[in-house]
């Protein structure tokens, strides 16, 4: 049997592998086998004897601990077996923490450790009391938009009439008469004055003639947008089309019609899901638009079991801030049920673009749109090469191109322009015209 989440071999001994007893009892436990190679192979262990006394008494004085330790027998060679049950409050290992994840043993800093921290109180970021805030803190007209909203999904009834202080009782934004966290980001005049990266970024970026695709060093002009969860999401969604997005113009009779480069409803998706299960103590939201795609990007990663195929598929709800998420839940923002990411997928679909991707990158979450499908990335992860991938983005702009054309673009024999061309029809990017001789072209399928 391989490693995994909670197997883990050891050949031998050493004191430092008490980091991974400790990641195994921050996490859901696991078995570490001494005396065994990476793929399970039983290597014998001579010091057996003194490990079955020193491996219990080391958990216990560093940790404050305990582990089973077993001695067992395969072939007449011994291995020793260390069941760590998983624990309920965070374990420490001489004042670090580590973390079981995958086959990995990782050491927790940062706002990953004061999220694990909180996790293990029975807390999250959201739900802990802000000191420092009180109800003039409070943005009014935020709150009314939420009722608003709120009526009209039919989500928080019996709420006329309600004061502030009654209505962010009833809504679990405050504990004794204080303010929690969530209050702010919701709600709040100004959140960063509490939280300081509570804003979000949004950067236009063009293409260098250096680069076949986006290169984020050429950076056009960027804007940000400050303020709480129910502002942001108005603001943050009107300024990539006052400045950031071409939307193109087309006329039917008489009408003018303005078509977004981008379907608004998978943006709103895409903003919401980031407002919501970002982690509020890391770094702020970034939107990058470029000319063939757009991105959010915002920290913190998927919860522990949840994988990016689930996301594609209906899968169960695992908020980050469970008591954001609920507020928006009442405010008809969001639903309930792990459908976001889902909503995306469908509305790209509808509106003929290219499935968006979605991906865990640098400590975040990204997803990303595209115009469509006949992007340099795209066509590169098709496996073209520089010829294809240049000849299919003439073609995006001509319309059609012939062997000799291709030939002359990419300075190359017919013999090799035939066949990568022929190529291009077989994994579906082209299509011939089907005439023979001079007068043959291609097309996109």
């Amino acid at each position: 049997m391989p490693e995994q989440q909670n197997i883990e071999y050891k050949q031998s001994w050493h004191d430092d592998y008490l980091k991974w007893v400790c990641g195994f009892a921050n996490a859901q436990g696991g078995v570490i086998f001494i005396g065994k190679d990476d793929k399970g192979n039983v290597d014998d262990v001579t010091n057996y004897k003194k490990l079955m006394d020193d491996i219990p008494n080391k958990t216990r004085n560093t940790m404050g601990i305990t582990v089973e330790v077993n001695l067992h027998e395969e072939n007449g060679i011994q291995f020793i077996e260390i069941i760590t049950p998983p624990y309920s409050v965070p374990i420490s290992l001489r004042g670090r923490y580590y973390y079981r994840s995958g086959s990995t043993k990782q050491e927790l800093t940062g706002a990953s450790l004061n999220e694990f921290l909180l996790k293990k109180s029975g807390k999250t970021w959201d739900d802990v009391i802000e000191p420092r805030a009180n109800f003039e803190d409070i943005d009014e007209k935020a709150v009314n938009t939420f009722l608003k909203a709120s009526e009209n999904a039919g989500r928080l009834p019996e709420n006329n009439g309600l004061s502030i202080p009654e209505l962010f009782e009833k809504l679990r934004l405050t504990e004794n008469g204080q303010l929690k966290r969530s209050a702010l980001v919701l709600f709040g005049k100004d959140p960063g004055k509490f939280y300081p990266n509570t804003f979000v970024k949004i950067g236009r970026f063009g293409k260098p003639a250096r680069s076949a695709d986006g290169d984020d060093a050429d950076l056009k002009f960027q804007e940000t947008e400050e303020g709480n969860l129910i502002a942001l999401l108005q603001d943050v969604l009107n300024q990539p089309n006052r400045k950031f997005l071409t939307r193109p113009i087309k006329f039917e009779g008489m009408h003018r019609i303005e078509k977004g480069e981008y379907p608004v409803a998978a943006i709103r998706e895409m903003l919401l899901n980031a407002l919501v299960h970002r982690n509020y103590m890391g770094a702020p939201i970034q939107i990058r638009v470029y000319d063939d795609k757009i991105s959010i990007w915002n920290e913190g990663t998927l919860p522990d079991g949840l994988t990016l195929d689930a996301l594609k598929r209906s899968h169960s709800s695992r908020p980050r801030n469970p008591i954001i998420a609920d507020v928006c839940f009442k405010g008809g923002y969001i639903d309930a049920w792990g459908r976001g990411t889902i909503k995306i997928i469908d509305t790209c679909k509808q509106a003929d673009l290219p499935e968006p991707e979605m991906i865990e990158l640098d400590g975040g979450f990204s997803i990303t749109l595209f115009k469509d499908n006949i992007t340099p990335e795209k066509l590169t992860k098709l496996g073209l090469n520089g010829r294809q991938i240049k000849a299919v983005l003439i073609l995006k702009k001509r319309g059609k191109i012939s062997n000799k054309e291709y030939q002359e673009m990419n300075e190359t024999t017919e013999r090799t322009a035939s066949r990568d061309l022929s190529d291009l029809v077989e994994k579906g990017i082209i299509k011939s015209s089907g005439v023979k001789g001079a007068g043959a072209f291609y097309t996109l399928s």
